[in-house]
């Protein structure tokens, strides 16, 4: 990460120098009608927002690059190269611009640390209908800052860490329905299973319809006649005429 803040912070200075320094780049069209240099200071927010004081600026860009070090120190151990380089843009691009409030307030001789107006001049000056498409001015340091925070959020699923213990989270969960399924697929087949038991038993069941009643308070035998029966009344006629003889 210390790479791509390096050369953020050293382009960003270099240019901001070059530029300051060069009379003749305070106003040049780089691309006519598109793309020119506009030398101006900011004494307040990025897109020239300057509704509270230079030195309160100051300090909540120092507290927030601050607070994003520790994002990334916390995050270091599940962070992948793209999250570095892009962290690395921002940390750079802050530092460029937190340079110039700190000292350019005591080069140009308008005030103290904390109190120094940032440098751009990168302008777009495109129209369409006179009206600008893009009318703010801002610098190396700010492009680095942009195009980081928008490379992020287009590609945040493969940029951005992931905590390792949110993997295991997932199959716990997964785990935990997988189980819920199979118990109920078990109970239903336990529930199919009984019902066969159930049907086969009473199928097997003798049923009282099957028995006819013989006398008071008696039951006979069944009415349809059991299979021996009709072998032994046809075989009767033959055994009598055997023993006649």
């Amino acid at each position: 990460m210390a790479v791509p803040v390096g050369i953020v912070w050293i382009a960003d200075q270099i240019t901001k120098h070059w530029v300051r320094y060069s009379l003749e780049m305070h106003r040049y069209d780089i691309i006519e009608g598109w793309l020119a240099f506009n030398y101006t200071q900011n004494p307040g927010m990025a897109l020239g927002m300057d509704w509270i004081s230079t030195p309160t600026i100051s300090v909540i860009a120092i507290l927030a690059t601050v607070g994003i070090l520790g994002y990334i120190l916390k995050t270091l151990d599940q962070a992948n190269f793209a999250y570095l380089v892009c962290m690395g843009l921002i940390i750079g691009g802050a530092l460029g611009n937190i340079t110039d409030r700190l000292v350019m307030g005591y080069i140009e001789g308008y005030g103290r640390a904390l109190e120094g107006h940032v440098i751009d001049f990168i302008h777009f000056t495109l129209t369409i209908n006179e009206t600008p498409v893009f009318p703010y001015i801002f610098n190396v340091a700010d492009m680095a800052i942009s195009t980081s925070i928008v490379a992020m959020l287009i590609f945040h699923k493969k940029i951005m860490p992931v905590d390792e213990d949110e993997p295991a989270e997932e199959e716990n969960i997964k785990e935990a329905q997988t189980g819920e399924v199979v118990v109920e697929k078990g109970l239903n087949d336990r529930k199919f299973s009984d019902s066969d038991a159930e049907g086969k038993e009473s199928s097997s069941r003798v049923k009282p319809e099957d028995f006819a009643e013989d006398g008071e308070g008696g039951t006979g035998r069944e009415n349809r006649p059991e299979p021996d029966e009709l072998p032994v009344e046809e075989d009767q006629p033959k055994r009598q005429d055997e023993e006649s003889k």
